[in-house]
């Protein structure tokens, strides 16, 4: 219905509208936060985990913190999960919660700035003081109508920090749209990268760079060095040495000591659903990680090799509602390329009938015939069927990865209702039940 009636509304109205939102959500809460040093992290990837060890590790060095992300809210050490599934709060919601961290006498915000939020203003009339860009891949097109769009969009972040004396810009140097955000003129910027390959103008100037090497990946941690010193991050991944660097630059922007930021990093605990491993005393490895496109569930098989797996079993959906048709074939092709066993799921179908969401998926899968061949691809609706059968089906040193829903506490399906979800909790629960099956012996 919202859609059908946004047709007939011009987009300058529709603008000023959420503008006007914005304002009226700041006013009412009387413009928290001016009261706070706010942190905006955006990105097409990383963001949640940022978000995250930025927050601990302030709050580890005695800087009250706040935050706000698609997983979880936070204020100090109290942390609750973000039922609302949004990455980026309404505005109401957020000056509500901003104002909840300066009554908590937080000194820091940490905000997740999703390109939806900053498309409807809602970063607007926020005091941020700090950005950080993570990285930028093409996602979400439908919605912006191009990459170029979409790119814009995340810019609005910097343009904002740029119009304050004391603003902050960190920066993935290895990200090859970098040099448009490093154009924005902000006062004080810091760079990091572990390639290092990105060339232009800007990054050759940049006087803060970070470097990041000798990257191991390990089953229970991540080591890495950052400028010659040694870190160890209790995540597992590559990438999440991207995102501790951009938590690092943070805080070191903040005057904060290094040996401080690396006793906080080894203390970081895993964001629900992001490289979650669940432990049930079983013999095989289960992981819900939230990768729901291309790029990130291609990075996260690559990554599960560490486990050193007999097979990998992956379980996974693709988002419904018309939202980037595109990455259902892609997402198919990766899953063929990297595991041994694929079941194709529902995940937030929305509007659209699941079946057809899968059968897109598949078209990817079986462009190799082999698999057509071996039988070791499953199309089952029921995402707790899917599940179950992927536990059924995992033998001793095998792998599942669980895709998709990561921390997400709620299912969309048809007519806007949304079914509560808990990926982790449901895998946790079908392990069990598999592991105390006690198989019957006829005599």
């Amino acid at each position: 219905m919202k859609s059908f009636i946004k047709k007939f509304i011009p987009e300058w109205f529709i603008g000023w509208y959420h503008l006007a939102l914005a304002y009226l959500g700041a006013s009412i809460y009387r413009f928290p936060s001016g009261k706070l040093i706010v942190i905006g992290v955006t990105g097409t990837k990383g963001k949640t985990t940022t978000c995250n060890l930025i927050a601990q590790i302030l709050n580890y060095c005695g800087l009250k913190t706040g935050m706000a992300t698609t997983v979880n809210f936070r204020i100090g050490n109290e942390e609750w999960i973000n039922e609302y599934k949004q990455t980026m709060l309404g505005r109401f919601k957020l000056q509500k919660l901003l104002r909840r961290m300066v009554k908590a006498d937080c000194k820091y915000a940490v905000i997740e700035t999703s390109s939806e939020g900053i498309l409807q203003h809602r970063h607007r009339l926020i005091n941020y003081r700090i950005a950080v860009f993570t990285n930028l891949s093409f996602e979400h097109i439908e919605r912006h109508g191009s990459f170029e769009n979409y790119r814009a969009t995340k810019l609005k972040l910097f343009e904002k920090v740029a119009q304050r004396k004391d603003g902050i810009g960190v920066y993935n140097l290895d990200d090859e749209n970098v040099e448009r955000f490093l154009a924005v003129p902000i006062r004080r910027r810091y760079g990091y990268c572990a390639e290092c390959r990105t060339s232009g103008y800007r990054v050759a100037m940049l006087e803060n760079k970070h470097r990041i090497y000798d990257i191991k990946v390990l089953s229970g941690k991540t080591i890495f060095v950052f400028d010659g010193e040694k870190f160890e991050l209790p995540l597992i991944g590559e990438f999440n040495v991207h995102n501790a660097a951009a938590a690092i630059c943070v805080a070191l922007s903040q005057g904060l000591k290094i040996e401080q930021i690396k006793r906080a990093l080894a203390l970081a605990k895993t964001v629900p659903g992001r490289m979650e491993i669940i432990d049930e005393e079983q013999d095989f490895t289960a992981i819900v990680d939230y990768a729901h496109e291309p790029v990130s569930l291609e990075s996260v098989l690559k990554t599960v090799k560490i486990f050193k797996p007999k097979r990998i079993i992956v379980v996974f959906g693709s988002a419904g509602s018309g939202r980037d048709k595109w990455r259902r074939p892609a997402m198919g092709e990766v899953a063929d390329k990297y595991t041994d066993i694929v079941i194709v799921t529902t995940d937030d179908s929305g509007d659209e009938r699941p079946g057809k969401i899968i059968d897109e998926i598949l078209t990817g899968v079986m462009k190799n015939k082999e698999r057509i061949l071996k039988k070791n691809v499953f199309k089952i609706v029921d995402r707790r069927k899917a599940i179950r059968t992927a536990v059924d089906l995992a033998q001793p040193g095998d792998l599942i990865l669980f895709a998709g829903k990561g921390g997400e506490t709620w299912m969309n399906v048809k007519n806007g209702k949304k079914i509560p979800w808990d990926e982790s909790a449901i895998v946790r629960e079908e392990i069990r039940n598999k592991m105390t099956d006690i198989p019957v012996i006829k005599i």
